[in-house]
This record gives structure tokens, C-alpha cells and sequence, in this order.
């Protein structure tokens, strides 16, 4: 198969993870670190390997990169930051693979990091005045899509709650997830309602972490020494921003159009995908996007989901991580962690969380609705 973007080939050798958590005394720094040289251990590569490095963030400030890397050695590479609201990190891992595909560098670092902070939306500061007046903040977005997708399909609330079970049971699973209990369908209704039929466990937690992913070229595995059969190929990355969609939601269609390209380019059928990590930050956009991506037709996720097709085990594991939902989205480090357990699953690494034979996986991130990012990687062994 030809490479990235019509490059050459990239893949992941290494990735590492500082668990997602509340908000904590923790130096972003000492965030950081733990989990870029986890990624180098991972790998088996030093410091002065890695010819250039993305850094996503969102409540950080300027300059975050160097205040990280520089404990590693002052190399002289370049530093990118990264700023694609929900999507930086997955920006800053396509940016790095576009890099290597090219030919620019051989060795490249993906970072992200966040604390817990203020994040402000410039859409917020526009000067324009906003159709909704500030009413509708994404808890109330996504609470009237549920409503609209539950009147549409003859669902209910429980078909919701049934993707946080699933997810929540995933995270319980996951050392580095934020939410690491498994939840009764009781517990999920139950729970202090958001907005709509959105309870407080179908919504993600917001707190601090990072994540961390090398990939190299070819030439650099062979080259370095690396462990081929733990190299896990990015068959494609597609990024595309919203268009207009009439009445219907917008996170979906860009998610059906985005996903579209990097299956495509990949040259991989979404029957195809084994493992799907997906931003499911409010229960209702798993339903939503597993149908976009063509997982299922149109008004069918909630049954799939209710027969275990989205299960670990099942057809295709849907955020076998914990997703948004149980791992937890600290914004900045989420892309790169949707990768880093995407690697995982198709290294056979991933102990009670792995889905049996996975040969291929997906990674998908919204930002405020308007960007879209996904990848696609193939296994070692596929």
C-alpha cells in the first residue's frame, strides 16, 4: 500500500500516557513529561532522535513546548503548538505524520497537555451579537440533538444511558482513565440531569492529563533498530471543516464526510475497522457517529449497541479506552490518547480492554463542532 497522503509510509513506534484526572497541584510540565518518555521508552529512542515536535494545548497559554522539552536536552528542533479546540492533539499527530510522509523529518513527536482551566471560544469574542444569546453552551447542543434523534427513531432515554454503561465499563478497565467504576443503567438515569435527557455520567469529565505518540519512516525503523512488529502503520488522516448541512446536524455530517476521506484514502471498508475510538463526549454523538461513519444505517445504533456490536468482543469495540465518557477529555491530550489506545488495541496490547484480532482501528475528533479529524492504522500483523 502507498504511503500517507501519497508519502511515505508512517508509523507509530511508541506512546506514552500521564492518566487523565481531576484537577491536581501537577505541573503541566511533569504532565508532560510522563508521558513523552513513555512514548521514548516505548519506542526504544533517545531524545536527541526525534527531529521535530507538535504540542497541543488549549488552557495553557503561549510557548507550552519548550518548557517541556527543554528537561530533554536543547536540540535545536522545531516546535509547533497546536490549537484545534477539541482536535489539537489529533492536529498535532496528522501534522507530525505529514512531516514524516514528506520527508522532512524521520523521527516525529505528538504531544498533548492541559490543565484544568478557563477556555475561551473566540467565537465568544467576536463583538458580533451571537443568534442565541449564550443559551445554548454544548451540554444544551447535544441534549436537543438527543431529543430530536429519540423522536426520530422511537428510542428512549435508556438507549442513551446504554452507551455510558458500556463506556464507563471500558474505562473501569483502563489505568489511565478518569472515571475507572463501572455503572449500573440505574445509576446512569438516576444521576443528576444536564440538560434534556443528559444525566451527569452520559457527559464527559474535563480535567488534565497528556498523551504522547512518536512515528517514524521506514527508513528510520530499519534504520534505528525498531521493533517492526510492534509498528503500527497511519494508513491515512483526513481533516475537514463543516459545511452547509440544512437541518441536519452538523457533528454528524462532518464526522460522516471526514471519516469518509480517511477510509477511503486508507483503502479500508468501515466493516472493516475492529476498533473505533470516537468523541463521545455527551452520550448521544456515539449514536450519532457510529451511523455516520457507517458502522450501522441511520436509526440503528441504538439497537446494535443494545445487541453488543460495539462491545469489546463484539463486531467492532466502540472506545474500548472508556472513551470521552470514562477515560475523560482534558481537551489537549485527547487526540493523541484516542492513538495511543487505537496502537495498543492493534498491538495486542491491551489486556482485558483488547478486541480479539484487531488488524484495524479509526480515531475521530470534533472540534466545537466545527473541524473533524480521523486517522486510520493498521496493525502489524494485518
Amino acid at each position: 500500500m502507498s504511503g500517507l497522503d501519497g508519502g511515505r509510509r508512517v508509523h507509530v513506534v511508541g506512546i506514552g500516557l500521564h492518566r487523565y484526572q481531576r484537577a491536581t497541584d501537577t505541573s503541566f510540565v511533569e504532565l508532560a513529561l510522563t508521558a513523552v518518555r513513555g512514548a521514548l521508552a516505548d519506542a526504544g529512542l533517545e531524545w536527541p532522535q526525534v527531529e521535530v515536535a507538535y504540542t497541543g494545548t488549549t488552557r495553557l497559554g503561549m510557548g507550552v513546548s519548550r518548557p517541556v522539552l527543554r528537561h530533554l536536552g536543547v536540540t535545536g528542533i522545531p516546535m509547533t503548538q497546536v490549537e484545534n479546540a477539541s482536535a489539537s492533539s489529533s492536529s498535532a499527530f496528522r501534522l507530525a505524520c505529514r512531516d514524516v510522509a514528506a520527508g522532512f523529518a524521520d523521527v516525529a513527536l505528538a504531544m498533548g497537555v492541559d490543565k484544568v482551566g478557563r477556555g475561551v471560544r473566540a467565537e465568544h469574542l467576536t463583538g458580533l451579537p451571537r443568534f442565541d444569546d449564550g443559551l445554548v453552551f454544548p451540554a444544551v447542543h447535544y441534549g436537543l440533538l438527543a431529543e430530536e434523534y429519540l423522536r426520530r427513531y422511537d428510542a428512549d432515554a435508556t438507549d442513551l444511558a446504554r452507551v455510558a454503561v458500556k463506556n464507563h465499563a471500558n474505562g473501569a478497565r483502563n489505568p489511565f482513565a478518569q472515571r475507572q467504576r463501572e455503572r449500573t443503567l440505574e445509576e446512569v438515569l438516576d444521576d443528576r440531569r444536564i440538560a434534556g435527557d443528559l444525566t451527569r455520567l452520559q457527559c464527559c469529565p474535563v480535567g488534565e492529563g497528556a498523551a504522547a505518540a512518536l512515528v517514524v519512516s521506514d527508513e528510520a525503523l530499519h534504520r534505528l533498530g525498531l521493533d517492526a512488529g510492534r509498528a503500527v502503520e497511519v494508513l491515512a488522516s483526513a481533516q475537514r471543516s463543516e459545511e452547509l448541512y440544512g437541518t441536519r446536524s452538523f457533528d454528524a455530517e462532518l464526522t460522516r464526510t471526514t471519516t469518509a476521506h480517511a477510509l477511503a484514502a486508507a483503502g479500508v471498508a468501515p466493516a472493516e475497522l475492529d476498533v473505533v475510538e470516537l468523541h463521545d463526549a455527551f452520550t448521544i454523538e456515539e449514536l450519532q457517529y457510529v451511523e455516520a461513519m457507517g458502522l450501522c444505517p441511520e436509526g440503528e445504533g441504538a439497537k446494535r449497541l443494545t445487541d453488543g456490536e460495539f462491545h469489546v468482543g463484539g463486531r467492532v469495540a466502540v472506545s474500548p479506552s472508556g472513551g470521552l465518557l470514562a477515560m475523560g477529555h482534558p481537551i489537549g491530550p485527547t487526540g493523541v490518547g484516542q492513538i495511543a489506545e487505537v496502537t495498543r488495541q492493534l498491538r495486542g496490547e491491551a489486556g482485558e480492554r483488547q478486541q480479539p484480532g484487531a488488524r484495524y482501528g479509526l480515531a475521530h475528533l470534533v472540534g466545537v463542532g466545527a473541524v473533524c479529524v480521523a486517522h486510520v492504522l493498521g496493525g502489524p500483523g494485518r
